[in-house]
Order: C-alpha cells, then sequence, then structure tokens
C-alpha cells in the first residue's frame, strides 16, 4: 500500500504590494487572527491553516495569488457583513454547483492587493 506522502496545506502564500494596507483588509475587515508580522511578511491564522502575507522579495509585483476560497456557515449573511466593511465583491452569492442534496454557493471579492478570492458555503437541501 501506498503511503501518501502530503497529509494536508499548513499555509499559503499571497503576494502583496503594500502590507501595511493588506494587514488592515485580512485583519479589519475579513477578520482573520494575526499571528506575527515583519517588515515584509504577516502571517494570520484560518482555522489551522496558515495564511502568509508577503512582499515580493525583488523590486516588482511578479504576479497574483492563487484564489482563496473561504469558507462560512451563511453566505448572505457573510457577504452583508463584508460589504458593510467596503470589500468590493466582483458578484453577489449564487449556486455554483448541486451534488444531491447539497447546493454549493460563492461570491468573488478582491483584496486590496487586486488578487481575487472567494467566500463558500455548503447549503444543505
Amino acid at each position: 500500500m501506498e503511503t501518501t506522502l502530503i497529509q494536508r496545506v499548513g499555509q499559503i502564500g499571497v503576494p502583496v504590494k503594500d502590507l501595511t494596507r493588506a494587514l488592515d483588509f485580512y485583519k479589519e475587515k475579513l477578520g482573520l487572527t494575526l499571528l506575527f508580522n515583519t517588515e515584509s511578511m504577516a502571517f494570520f491564522e484560518c482555522n489551522g491553516l496558515r495564511l502568509m502575507l508577503s512582499l515580493p522579495e525583488k523590486d516588482q509585483f511578479t504576479h497574483a495569488s492563487s484564489v482563496i476560497y473561504f469558507h462560512v456557515e451563511d453566505i448572505k449573511t457573510t457577504y452583508e457583513h463584508l460589504i458593510s466593511k467596503e470589500v468590493v465583491f466582483i458578484d453577489e452569492p449564487h449556486v455554483v454547483a448541486k451534488m444531491g442534496q447539497t447546493e454549493t454557493w460563492m461570491v468573488f471579492f478582491k483584496d486590496t492587493e487586486g488578487n481575487t478570492h472567494a467566500l463558500m458555503s455548503e447549503v444543505e437541501l
């Protein structure tokens, strides 16, 4: 029997242009818990997954990040709460898939650095 070497994702890195601005967005608007930060990086806790914001190592901003899908219990309530905090959404909460008695809902937003992320929710019918 083959053993799986990779057990789980432990950290996701998100490139940022302005660390102070990004710190405010992820801490104050999204409500993530700041673990610690340095002059070029900040680390947040997200239910067992560490999120790292980092300035580019070179003078140029090299690439946008992968999409992070933040799981929430009630997507509509969370969406309304984040709108009140001036989070910029690309669309409105909508069903993206139906699997048996479960619907997957998503809504996409931009962070202050131009990265696209999403809220997602699994809704039992």
